[in-house]
């Protein structure tokens, strides 16, 4: 029961307001432009409770509480890929109440409009906290220092505060991370200030391979940082500050994506469900500043991964809207099926593989087989 409580529940909630958004993002734009919305469901699977409003949608809560959709009239299922097999029986004006019997340019905007209502929302959420609490901002004084790691082997220790890597000051985790990225490789000299003494030391991010007495690059100091400075800002700051966070972690996750791809970055760091879950835990711990910061994060990452030109993806679905608005006719009916197969693979595949990881990060093989 504990279990539940400090992983599932927080976890459930957080993706169950961030799919909400979603969902409704799609919904709103869909009504918008003339489409009849037949389902709103939060969760997949058969319904556990809902009403139908007074336009003839169902808004439900599912029994799978992992996502969520919107099912629209006259598509043969909730992700729009195809018509239904019907149409043809529908009267011309039930016809225009479908997304299909849409231009390519309004169907764009109900996939949009999905990931651009998390976008929205971690907006609002992040201008709020900076308004009310402040930014968070890491300094470079070192919270912990990771057994076996360089920054260990260097000497430096908990308490103190990183001042410059090489002759480049650095003033909070993000350019220290920087400076680090810049000099993956090299050897390189650290100032700190431990109390009132200003310190140097030396570091190598490299170790030698002694097999082959090759120079492997190291690409952390292996420190974490400490607790976060706030810096408070009036509104009208704090919507530019969170509108640069939003555009900056979409390009480092963006960029993240493209490093595992080339195989610059080790596809180690994807997580899933349990990963989501521990985070999501960690921040109800920490307070409800925290649980919303997480939430803008999370809500950042899920509007952007939607819009990857994935098919099945609300970015696929851009991708062929944009095809068809370029050819002027839609791509056949069995094209378009491959390509959403294709597609489907690749989602359940990045799904299953992210579990893995998961299954293996929290060494969930290990514990069942404690337990016999």
């Amino acid at each position: 029961m504990n279990w539940a409580l400090d992983y599932f529940v927080p976890f459930i909630v957080v993706l169950t307001i961030l799919v909400f958004f979603h969902e409704l993002g799609h919904f709103l734009v869909a009504r918008r432009n003339g489409v009849k919305v037949t389902t709103f469901s939060i969760g997949f699977g058969p319904e556990l409770f809902g009403y139908t409003d007074a336009k003839g949608t169902r808004w439900s809560f599912s029994l799978i509480p992992l996502g969520g959709y919107v099912k629209m009239f006259g598509d043969a299922d909730p992700s729009s890929a195809r018509a239904d097999d019907k149409m043809q029986d529908l009267t011309e004006e039930e016809k225009k109440q479908t997304l299909h019997s849409k231009t390519p340019l309004q169907r764009i905007a109900v996939a949009v409009a999905g990931p651009a209502a998390n976008y929205i929302l971690a907006m609002v959420i992040l201008t709020a906290l900076i308004s009310f609490k402040g930014m968070p901002l890491l300094p470079t004084t070192v919270g912990s220092v990771e057994s076996g790691m360089l920054a260990q082997e260097a000497g430096i220790l908990s308490g103190d505060k990183i001042l410059k890597i090489n002759d480049a000051v650095v003033e909070d985790f993000d350019q220290l991370r920087a400076a680090i990225k810049v000099n993956i490789g090299q050897d390189i000299r650290v100032e700190i200030k431990r109390g009132e003494e200003i310190l140097q030391k030396a570091l190598s991010l490299y170790k030698t391979n002694p097999s082959t007495g090759e120079k492997e690059p190291v690409a952390k100091l292996g420190i974490a940082p400490g607790e976060p400075d706030y810096i408070q800002k009036n509104p009208v700051a704090a919507f530019a500050y969170a509108g640069v966070f939003c555009v900056k972690m979409s390009v480092d996750t963006l960029k993240g994506i493209w490093g595992m791809i080339v195989r610059k970055r080790g596809s180690g760091e994807i997580g899933g469900i349990l990963s989501i879950g521990d985070m999501a835990s960690q921040s109800v711990k920490s307070g409800l500043p925290t649980v919303l910061f997480f939430m803008a994060i999370l809500s950042i990452n899920l509007g952007l991964v939607n819009l990857l030109p994935v098919p099945v993806l609300d970015g696929g679905h851009i991708l062929l809207c944009s095809i068809e608005a370029i050819r002027g006719k839609a791509l056949n009916q069995k094209t378009q099926e491959y390509i959403f197969l294709a597609g489907f693979i690749v989602v359940i595949g990045a799904m299953v593989f992210a579990t893995w990881n998961d299954l293996m990060r929290y060494k969930v093989f290990q514990m069942i087989g404690s337990w016999f």
